[in-house]
């Protein structure tokens, strides 16, 4: 992670606009199908909730945006991203892991379940502050049609929030909602994120 010049990015124009914002935070949404993630799970022992975060990091390492965001009012540029998850901990309340992305899925998958059972044992969070983290937030127990996130000015990183998939005769679908700060992408971009996500999702292997 470094601090790159503004007018040395693509970003200039926004982080000149949207830096100071009082809310410079946007929220899309849309609904995946999500029947091939559903399947890919059943079939081979995965976690939903895995598989979900690994397409994620799949869909958002294909866009350099991802690889910038505003820190502290300064443009940091990452070389990595991690996907972070929340875990219920044996407290019976929640803590925050973070989990490096890799292209392998079997290694995301181990990553996954070493680093959530180390945070639900351990009650404490685990970081990774050298990469752009996108936050994650499933609510699987709960229909929700969608939800905005809190801007506490103090995280900018983009944020996921699902619910409870629905299943439609031959088709399941998830509504997600995907909020990010304006100065790291345009609605473009987040549109872009968002159709890599729903092909990463039918490109999986079950």
């Amino acid at each position: 992670m470094q601090e790159t010049d503004p007018k040395t990015t693509s970003r200039a124009y926004a982080f000149e606009m949207w830096m100071q914002a009082p809310m410079p935070m946007v929220t899309f949404f849309r609904t995946l199908d999500v029947t091939r993630l559903v399947r890919t799970a059943r079939r081979k022992g995965l976690k939903f909730n895995m598989l979900m975060c690994w397409c994620i990091g799949r869909a958002a390492s294909g866009i350099k945006e991802f690889y910038l965001l505003p820190v502290d009012g300064k443009l940091m540029r990452y070389d990595a991203i991690a996907v972070n998850t929340i875990v219920a901990d044996r407290r019976g309340e929640v803590s925050s892991c973070d989990i490096p992305f890799t292209d392998d899925l079997r290694r995301f998958n181990d990553d996954y379940l070493r680093l959530t059972r180390q945070v639900a044992e351990a009650c404490e969070n685990h970081d990774l502050p050298e990469n752009m983290v996108i936050g994650t937030s499933a609510l699987a127990q709960y229909e929700i049609d969608g939800a905005v996130g809190m801007y506490s000015g103090v995280f900018n990183n983009p944020f996921m929030i699902w619910g409870r998939y629905r299943r439609r005769l031959l088709r399941t679908t998830l509504a997600v909602s995907f909020q990010f700060h304006h100065t790291q992408m345009d609605g473009a971009h987040a549109a872009r994120f968002l159709d890599a996500l729903q092909r990463e999702i039918r490109q999986l292997r079950g």
